[in-house]
């Protein structure tokens, strides 16, 4: 079964780097699908879902247009369970992030910018965690 991870922000710089540090350190393990905004990205994971691909993983902004980071994790949460979510940000307050750690399980909040080691080492703990 693939298996993929899915990076949500509405800076399209961001998910090109998100992209680029993923896939130089995981490689072809993983599909790695990008989205600059939850309704895009609902329709990647319906799509993903449809085409039997396991969504291990969601990156996701805190501020995007529409809908904050946490509100969407949390309905993913609940849809889906088994994915594991992280917001990245530079602006979510400790009430988003407590929120997203209560109600959408929220593995890890990583500022930006970020540290591409804090990042993968993050995500790879994560990983392995759940396998």
């Amino acid at each position: 079964m693939r298996k993929a991870i899915l990076c949500v922000d509405d800076e399209p710089l961001v998910l090109n780097s998100l992209r680029t540090q993923l896939k130089g350190h995981f490689g072809a393990t993983y599909s790695y699908e990008i989205a600059e905004n939850a309704d895009d990205a609902w329709e990647v994971i319906e799509d993903l879902v449809h085409d039997g691909v396991d969504i291990l993983l969601i990156v996701s902004d805190w501020l995007m247009p529409g809908i904050k980071g946490d509100e969407f994790l949390i309905a993913v949460h609940r849809r889906y369970p088994r994915i594991i979510t992280f917001m990245l940000t530079g602006q979510a307050d400790d009430t988003a992030i407590r929120n997203a750690r209560e109600h959408a399980s929220l593995r890890a909040c990583i500022h930006k910018p970020w540290q591409e080691s804090e990042l993968i080492t993050t995500i790879r703990s994560a990983l392995e965690a759940d396998t």
